[in-house]
Parts: structure tokens; sequence; C-alpha cells
């Protein structure tokens, strides 16, 4: 495994053995070695420079004999393998939207430290690398986790949640330009490197969209449920749906949908305002056949709580959003398997 970490993905910096591409290394019954590793590309071309390299190193370099066997890309989404329970995680749900903007970050934040108020330990893994939020939103400023030897670390702790992000790892004004491999590599490595813990949940706060964070997650660990945030407008909705559908793909449980921005209350004459439309997420919750979770209403006071490094929740516990956030980690709990 040593050796196999000279052996670089093809133009990029990061080893095989940290992308995950390595699943297996075993003594062959007459003699050198069995090397399971994971398909990680469809081109025939990067498969031929990786087994090339593999063999240079593990022949001439150490005379050791190899049989290879590759795991291929699954034909279809729902043919998952390797996944399993995250050790001292109870329970692992995650937090996703078909497109950016919705609100999916601020209601992952909210969801977990709600969790932590009902007594409950409680992670939040930021999964998003290309738009880390968590950094800010717990004003976590240039505290960095600490090594916990090898190459693992201790998330950070803040408001009693314990958290990790890429943006931990990288200034606030640094772009994450990465290919899917690397995102790949990243994700496995929060899950698998850091040091959680006896947790009741772990919060995963996705990217928007359907893509390698989403996938790497599901086939790793089992999810015990995701959590669909949408706004009430119909190109908002159309987008969660097809995120319902790829998570139901790859086997995930789908607990339920958010609707953010549902509505405005106005402060001055209490008349309620659907700006963005109405009834988005519960007739698409209805179309799915999960519950609707909660209609969280729109309030400058949310942004502002986000901006300043303390969530609603925590920040102004009386406020009728927080107490909305409550009541969505009460089903959320309630909603999990003995």
């Amino acid at each position: 495994m040593a050796a196999l970490r000279r052996v670089h993905y093809p133009d990029y910096a990061t080893d095989i053995v940290s992308l995950g591409i390595v699943e297996q290394v075993a003594p062959a019954p007459e003699g050198g070695i069995v090397l399971t590793l994971r398909q990680a590309s469809a081109s025939e071309e990067v498969t031929r420079r990786l087994a090339g390299e593999i063999h240079r190193i593990l022949t001439h370099d150490l005379g050791i004999r190899a049989e290879f066997r590759v795991h291929p890309i699954p034909a279809e989404l729902g043919e998952v393998t390797g996944r399993v329970r995250l050790q001292g995680a109870r329970h692992v749900i995650a937090v996703a939207s078909g497109k950016g903007g919705v609100g999916k970050s601020t209601v992952a934040a909210n969801l977990a430290i709600a969790l932590s108020q009902l007594g409950l330990k409680v992670g939040l893994l930021d999964a998003d690398i290309y738009g880390p939020s968590v950094p800010m939103m717990f004003a976590i400023g240039s505290e960095r986790p600490k090594s916990a030897g090898g190459e693992s670390f201790y998330p950070i702790e803040k408001y009693g949640v314990k958290l990790i992000s890429i943006g931990f790892f990288v200034t606030d004004k640094t772009p994450v330009i990465w290919r899917g491999p690397m995102v790949m590599g990243a994700v496995r490595q929060f899950l698998n490197d850091t040091v959680w813990g006896t947790n009741d949940f772990l919060v995963v706060d996705l990217p928007p969209g359907t893509g390698d964070a989403q996938l790497t997650l599901a086939q790793l660990v089992s999810v015990d449920g995701i959590v669909i945030v949408t706004t009430p407008q119909d190109v908002a909705t159309l987008d969660a749906e097809r995120a319902v559908r790829m998570f139901r793909q790859v086997h995930c449980p789908i607990l339920g949908i958010v609707e953010n921005m549902s509505y405005f209350v106005c402060p001055d004459c209490g008349e309620r305002d659907e700006i963005f439309g109405a009834g988005g997420g519960q007739k698409m919750a209805k179309a799915e056949g999960v519950p609707l979770l909660a209609q969280m209403p729109i309030s400058p006071e949310v942004g502002a709580a986000g901006d300043s490094g303390m969530p609603i929740t925590l920040s102004r516990p009386e406020h009728p959003v927080s107490q909305a956030f409550m009541a969505l980690a009460r089903r959320v709990n309630e909603a999990m398997p003995d």
C-alpha cells in the first residue's frame, strides 16, 4: 500500500490510495498478491496508464507478482457496492437539493443545531466541496482541525456540533478547482479519516445537484434518510424531483421535503405574501409520495444570523423559524429506524 501511494491518478497530484481506487490488497494462493481496484474512469487509456504504472512499481521496483481485478463502473446507478454503517454514527442523514440558492446549507446547519438542542450528539459534514458554508455559518475563523496521527484528524467542535469542511483547509478566497476523482476522494476522506467519536446523527450537507459527492456518499455508507430542500417555484421543484429520483436509484430513503422561502409575513401588517409562488413543495411531496417535513418562511434574520456565525436556531431560539427547525429536528429524529 505504501508503494501504491507513489502511483498518481493521471494528470493529478493525488495518489490512487487516497482516491479510494485501491479497494483491497490480498495474498494470492499461488504466491504474489491479488490487487482489487475500483474502475476510476470510463476511458480505457486512463485504465491502461494506471495498470502500467502499478505493474512497474510492484514488479520492477518491489519484485512482487500481482494479479489485477477491477470492479467496473456500475451499469446502473442502483448497483451499489461497498456500503457499510459508518462507525460511531447511529444515523447518517443528508441534506440535498436539486439546484443552488434554495437555502440547503442554512437548513443543514440549523437542523444540526436543533438536533443537538434535543440532547443528541451531532456531527456536521460539509460535503459541498466547491461552495463550503460551514466555516462562515459557525464563525470558525482561522481555526484548523488537529491531527489525530497519520492521515486522521479531529473535527472542530462549535455550539455542541462536531464540524468538518474543505473550508477548514483552504483560505476564504481560494477556489477549489477539482474534477470528479478529487471530489470523491475528499468526501471519502472526510467520512473515514475524521475522528468523529460517537454520534447520534451525522448530518451531511451535500452540494446541489446529482454529482460525484452524492454518489460517493451513497456508495460508501448506509444513509438513513435524505432531506430534500426546495423553494416553491416550479424551476426549483423540477430540479428537486430529479434529486429525489437519483437518490432512489442508489437506494437512499427519502425522509421528505423542506419547502424553504415558503412565504413572507409583513412585520408591520402581518399580511402573508407567497413571493415565490404557493404549494410547490406540497405538490412535489404528494407526487413523489413523501412527507412535506416543513414550510420555512422567508426572514431577513435567518440570513443575518448565518452571516454572523451563529445560526438562528441558536442565536434566537424564540424566533418562529427557530421553532420550525426544532419541529423539523423532532420529525427527523422520530423517522429514524430503531
